[in-house]
This record gives C-alpha cells, structure tokens and sequence, in this order.
C-alpha cells in the first residue's frame, strides 16, 4: 500500500503536535517532518537530542508514522545532524533541494559530486539522501535528474519526485515519472495551477484544483509498482489559520487517495 502523508511545512504556523494531530483527523499514514531552517523547523537539528523522545511520542500518540524529514539545505554539517537523527528518531528519507543554477554545468557537477559524498554517509546510518529536481535549480527537469542517476551510484542515493516542478519546467509529470522510477524513493506531490512561476497560492495547491493531471500521475505511480511515501508539500500557508490549512490537507487527501482506491493502490 502506498503511504500518504503531509509535509509538517503546511503547518508553519503552528507547533508540530497540533500539526500532528490535524494530519492525524485528514486521514493520512503519516508525516514528513520540516527541518528547514527560515521557514519552519518542527525539527530543529543543532537540538534534535533534546527533541527526540517528544517528537517520536506525539507521533506515536495519534496513529501515525515518520515518512520521511525534509531539509532543504545541502549543506554537510546540517546534513549530517539530520541523518544523524533519523536513524535514531526512525525517519528513513532525508529530502533535500539540489541548489545551483539551471543551465550552468559547473553547478550542475558540484551538486551531483556533493549529493555522491553526502549518499554515501546517509548509507551508513541506514537512511536515504533524496534529490527533487526544482525549478531555477541545477537539476530541474528530467534530462538533469537522469544524469545524476547516472552519475551517482551510491545505494544511500534516491529521487525525490515532486509532479510541481517538472509540469513548471514544460513536461507532463505522468511521463516523466516512468523514466526515473527505478531511483524514486520518495514523492512529493501537490497540484499547479501555471507552467511557469511559482506553484500559486497555498489553496491553489491543494491536490485537485490545479491543471497537473495527477490521477494519471498516480497511475504512473501504480503501473510502475511504486510503494513508498507520497507527502503532500504545500509551501506559504505560514500565515493562514488552522482551519484553512486543515482544508488543504483534508482535500488533497480525499483526493489522493480516492485516486489511489480507484487504482487498487490503498
């Protein structure tokens, strides 16, 4: 069965117990924790020691299960501390941005070599380093994903596939995804409504009001025999209340996972 969870980053605004909890009542599996640092840190990781027993409780206390931690940053000592944690608290996918600039080969060698060093650590502490292609970033389509895949052999590496920013570099996500799903490990996913610019308004992203054809994303997912997490990534929700972030939530889980019924995949 695939595993739907929310990306705690939805829940910016608020602590991640009551985050946890609203996640819990939307229906979802599960969780990935937000470590990113400026914009919401559930998981704060120069602390995480002290978090640890706390984080894993509330979890724990309402039915559900750590998917995976996103970071954000690749930077090594950040990076270290999260893989670090993960082991130890049982978050098996640490989810990062790749950085550098679209188009420039010199960004594009020094991520795929750090993303190679940085694997191969988060191998020996049992978890998976895992890379989305990002718009404006060096890897940002499919053609700069597949060449990381080639270049990176490291069994600690894995592909983050977020449908948002491969439809906003000109592809149709359901296509792109068969090419790459051999190194998937983990699924980003919330809708879109433009090719171009950001993914819109946190409401405009929730699963179903935008124009990425995710039902047929999903059966990309099913066909290819996909069974790892799919977290839902809202970004910008920071100032909105709790019952507007709550609706998100709840409809992109009605969504999803009347999709994945459909396709015999929950």
């Amino acid at each position: 069965m695939i595993k739907l969870g929310v990306n705690s980053v939805l829940f910016a605004g608020f602590d991640f117990e009551t985050a946890v909890k609203h996640i819990a009542l939307s229906g979802y599996d599960g969780v990935e924790i937000s470590a990113i640092k400026g914009m919401c840190e559930h998981l704060e990781l120069d602390r995480w020691r002290e978090q640890a027993t706390e984080l894993k409780q509330i979890v724990s206390d309402h039915g559900l299960e750590f998917l995976a931690m996103e970071v954000a940053s690749l930077d090594e000592d950040r990076l270290m501390k999260a893989f670090e944690s993960g082991a130890e608290i049982g978050i098996p996918i640490i989810n990062v941005g790749p950085g550098g600039k679209s188009g420039v080969e010199e960004d594009l060698k020094k991520t795929i070599d750090h993303l190679a060093k940085m694997s191969d650590k988060a191998h020996e502490f049992g978890v998976y380093l895992c890379v989305k292609a990002h718009v404006g970033a060096s890897i940002y389509d499919t053609p700069t994903t597949l060449r990381a895949m080639e270049e990176i052999k490291s069994p600690g590496f894995g592909i983050d596939m977020d449908p948002s920013h491969i439809y906003r570099a000109g592809e149709n996500p359901e296509e792109a995804l068969p090419k790459v799903l051999d190194r998937v490990k983990h699924i980003h996913i919330r809708d879109c409504v433009e090719r171009v610019g950001s993914p819109g308004t946190p409401a405009n992203q929730a699963c179903g009001r935008g124009n990425i054809d995710l039902f047929a994303y999903c059966k990309a997912m099913v066909d290819g025999g996909y069974s790892g997490p799919v977290n839902l990534e809202v970004i910008g929700a920071w100032d909105l209340t709790l019952p507007e972030v709550s609706i998100i939530a709840a409809e992109s889980y009605g969504y999803l996972n009347a999709c994945l019924k459909q396709l015999g995949a929950r």
